[in-house]
């Protein structure tokens, strides 16, 4: 029997629909927190706590990097970084709280629906950093102010330049259904990634599931994360990925390496990656001054620089030579879908993908 706490779907009496068009779900309370900066006070109140637990979804190079990042700027503070496949994270968080251990200070995910989860469980503290409230765009902020969107990418195709011409690279979704490519395909799974899983459900509203079940027939290498087709690309082992994150094949691109993006004439799934202090932090002083470190320009700019991820701060300048996110078509998320749907969804793919 499933254990109930890590199950999305009881969640769905304690939380709301969407707003039209919005990311998040509608407010749960009067009003969101006002917004705050970085004070003396607080940055002394994060050093006498003098640590801090950060459960990412991002890739482990990246959460290290803003981690010994934001260790530089407030000496004194460490920062434990637990880097998982989102999934995962949200199974471990459950079991925690469930346990009434209270170990995690911030976390970020890449499927949103465990936001909507964690809130409606009160699991998260409101938050609002001054970036969040003076530079990001209300669709990308929880209206209570419980979590907002730290960064982003595409979930794209790809291929090994080396192996597959231009011309006749896949240009679609269903230009990978062509036999030509039976054997030649790697693609992620979305019961390990967040991303994937986000990926999984708006390809599946947007083509169906028929389209999965085509998929499926061309003998398909299966991986866990999204960060893994991009490194079978590299290495030749596939020719072509079915889906994977756009900002590994855009750093390797920039590196010379034999590989290209193409996102989809049917568009492209859309990641967005939250991050939010949790209630019960144990170490609240240095939760929200590293929240705020992560959404403050500095914070930003290194992850666009750094890691070609994608930022909604209104200040930040995207890397020269990779797309910004307005000249993409985009196929947005809906996170209380996923969050109704998810545990259908891994089933569903399970049984298509033999895993």
């Amino acid at each position: 029997m499933r254990n109930r706490n890590w199950s999305r779907r009881g969640v769905l009496k304690t939380t709301t629909a969407l707003a039209a068009g919005a990311l998040f779900a509608e407010p749960l309370r009067a009003a969101p927190p006002p917004p705050t900066s970085v004070t003396p006070a607080l940055v002394e109140a994060a050093r006498k706590e003098g640590k801090l637990s950060y459960y990412s979804a991002l890739e482990l190079n990246v959460g290290e990097r803003l981690a010994k990042a934001f260790e530089a700027k407030y000496q004194g503070i460490s920062v434990r970084v637990e880097r998982s496949g989102a999934e995962r994270i949200f199974q471990r968080i459950a079991q925690e709280q469930a346990s009434g251990i209270n170990a995690v200070d911030v976390a970020n995910s890449t499927d949103p629906a465990h936001y909507l989860d964690w809130k409606g469980k009160d699991w998260l503290a409101p938050y609002v950093p001054d970036d969040v409230a003076k530079y990001f765009p209300a669709d990308q902020v929880d209206p209570d102010g419980l979590y907002a969107t730290s960064c982003g990418w595409i979930e794209a195709i790809g291929y090994n330049t080396s192996l597959v011409r231009g011309e006749d690279a896949p240009k679609s979704y269903a230009d990978l259904l062509d036999l030509k490519w039976q054997s030649k395909i790697v693609k992620a799974h979305p019961g390990y990634s967040g991303a994937i899983m986000t990926a999984t459900f708006v390809l599946s509203r947007e083509l169906g599931w028929s389209y999965f079940e085509k998929l499926a027939q061309q003998k398909v290498l299966q991986v866990q994360s999204a960060a893994d087709p991009p490194k079978k690309l590299l290495l030749g082992e596939r020719a072509v990925m079915a889906d994977g994150n756009d900002y590994n094949l855009l750093l390797l691109k920039d590196q010379g390496k034999p590989v290209e993006v193409v996102y989809a004439t049917e568009g492209s799934p859309l990641i967005i990656v939250p991050s939010g202090v949790f209630r019960n932090a144990p170490n609240p002083n240095a939760a929200r001054l590293f929240q705020s470190f992560f959404f403050s320009t500095e914070g930003q700019q290194l992850l666009v620089d750094n890691f070609a991820h994608r930022s909604f701060h209104a200040q930040i300048k995207e890397k020269p030579g990779h797309p910004p996110l307005a000249t993409l078509k985009l196929l947005k998320p809906d996170p209380a879908a996923v969050l109704a749907q998810s545990e259908d969804i891994k089933a569903r793919y399970a049984k298509l993908f033999k895993v």
